[in-house]
């Protein structure tokens, strides 16, 4: 006996072809239709069919919406189609009456019109869509835009009959879809993928070219013209607006500091003086005296971005959790964690930002400043460091160059090397992990075990030579009493493949 079929169909302000589309239905138990909002009589028109359950929910995103839709059927064939297409008598036949086995998934050929113009050119033509399939085998990628039923653990069959789509009546239409799905690729490939204007117009030139040539647009005269230039303007905008998104955002600079304020007087004067300032500031304070309170007082005053002070009581050395309570007062979407004694390049924030990269976070580099050097700078409160300035130490780190530091940025599947003094992440990412583990207490390997988790999370990371040059005040080293428990710690991270600690920052999120 054939299997039982619900159709999925996704709608919205639908009224116009969904009484076509849901005729061509009426030999299925069950369409489920799920609204995104119709403003017209989408909803209305729905149930005027026996067959058709409507249930509503806001967009959010195709893949997730269309698997949302199958969850509310009451078979476990799903049939999942559009609210512009319509099956054909062949199609539907097909469908209900062929075997079907839960280890494949069917698709069948569909034609696009413009208006009421078949069009087989400008890619439109042999579109086989894969669309009928057993939820518990499968389902859609939560993909935004251009999801696809995940195929790793099935077989693809083609069934006979076709599937009518009609796409567009007009520019108007075409225009309208080209804004939306470009404004959804730009923001579900935001610092995934890299863009520019250069690479804009290279995609929209190529774009013209394959669809209204290779493709053989030229055939289609009016329409075959038409839609090879509104998808090259597709391909336009959508890389123009995944530039402008990739530049959007957001970052928090946390500085740790204690009790050293003529050092942190410094740095805050090299934050001020960033060519590309962080949204705010935040002072991670591990309970300094009140002249730290003071210095961090006078520069609110006049500070170019919201400048915060972080502080709790001083019970010993506790950066993991001063770090953990500035982090989660951060308001950025990036973080840029530094110490109190680095002074920063004017293009730190800059080349940060640059190399930033959707689950990945970032080691930078530090230039090792020699106590004369040291002293000059918190004396004149001047600086001026080159790669050839007397008194610094690895002076290949203190080359900034945007163009070397992508050339040189390469992953980095350990923590050797781990230092945060100068690194950079998602906040999502940290809250992923729950942040440092603050059972690490007294000098020593918060940084190392943090990143540990960040790795075992599937996190990459990135080292950044050549960018986010950060210059490192000299001062004795810390004592290194609670070593050899930190190091207990950390093993015992690296050991059971740790992704969370449980003393972390989730306690001040609700502060």
């Amino acid at each position: 006996m054939p299997q039982p079929i619900s159709v999925t169909i996704l709608a919205k302000n639908s009224q116009e072809l969904l009484p076509q589309c849901l005729r061509a239905l009426a030999q299925f138990p069950e369409v489920i239709l799920l609204d995104n909002g119709s403003t017209d009589a989408t909803v209305a028109v729905a149930n005027q069919f026996p067959n058709v359950k409507v249930f509503h929910s806001p967009f959010i995103g195709f893949g997730p919406l269309k698997n949302l839709a199958a969850s509310y059927a009451s078979h476990d064939w799903v049939l999942s189609i559009d609210s512009d297409e319509v099956l054909t008598p062949e199609l539907a036949l097909s469908i209900l009456s062929h075997p079907l086995e839960s280890a494949k998934a069917y698709r069948f050929l569909r034609h696009n019109f413009y208006g009421k113009r078949l069009i087989n050119a400008c890619g439109w033509e042999n579109d086989y869509v894969l669309r009928l399939f057993n939820r518990r085998a499968t389902q859609f990628t939560n993909r935004e835009v251009h999801e696809g039923l995940m195929t790793q653990e099935i077989t693809v069959e083609t069934l006979p009959g076709i599937l009518n789509h009609y796409s567009f009546r007009n520019a108007t239409e075409l225009l309208q879809k080209l804004n939306q799905y470009t404004t959804l690729f730009a923001q579900e490939n935001r610092f995934k993928k890299t863009s520019s204007a250069f690479k804009a117009t290279y995609k929209a030139v190529w774009t013209f070219k394959r669809n209204y040539f290779l493709k053989r647009g030229f055939l289609y005269g009016f329409e075959g013209f038409l839609i090879s230039a509104c998808n090259a303007n597709g391909a336009f905008y959508k890389y123009m607006k995944l530039h402008e998104a990739n530049r959007s955002m957001t970052t928090s600079l946390i500085i740790s500091t204690y009790n050293w304020p003529e050092a942190l007087e410094v740095v805050l004067k090299s934050v001020a003086l960033q060519h590309e300032l962080p949204d705010e500031v935040i002072i991670a304070d591990d309970g300094s005296r009140s002249d730290t309170k003071a210095v961090i007082e006078r520069f609110q005053q006049n500070f170019p971005v919201p400048l915060h002070h972080c502080w709790h009581e001083d019970t010993g050395f506790r950066l993991a959790a001063i770090r953990n309570k500035a982090m989660a007062m951060a308001t950025g979407e990036y973080l840029l964690s530094i110490d109190g004694d680095m002074v920063l390049h004017p293009d730190y924030v800059k080349s940060h930002k640059r190399i930033a990269k959707a689950n990945t976070f970032i080691q930078g580099k530090r230039v090792l400043l020699q106590p004369k050097l040291t002293e000059e700078i918190l004396r004149t409160k001047k600086w001026h460091i080159t790669p050839f300035t007397f008194g610094i130490i690895n002076r290949f780190n203190a080359v900034s160059s945007d163009f070397l530091a992508k050339l040189g940025s390469k992953k980095r599947p350990d923590i050797k090397a781990i230092r945060g003094c100068n690194m950079a992440f998602w906040r999502a990412d940290v809250l992923r992990i729950n942040g440092f583990n603050e059972n690490i207490q007294g000098w020593g390997r918060e940084d190392s075990e943090f990143a540990i988790r960040m790795l075992n999370a599937g996190v990459e990371r990135r080292n950044l030579p050549f960018g986010g040059v950060g210059y490192h005040l000299y001062h004795p080293e810390n004592a290194r009493t609670s070593l050899a428990e930190n190091d207990r710690i950390l093993a015992d991270a690296i050991e059971e493949k740790a992704r969370w600690c449980e003393n972390g920052i989730s306690k001040y999120l609700n502060d």
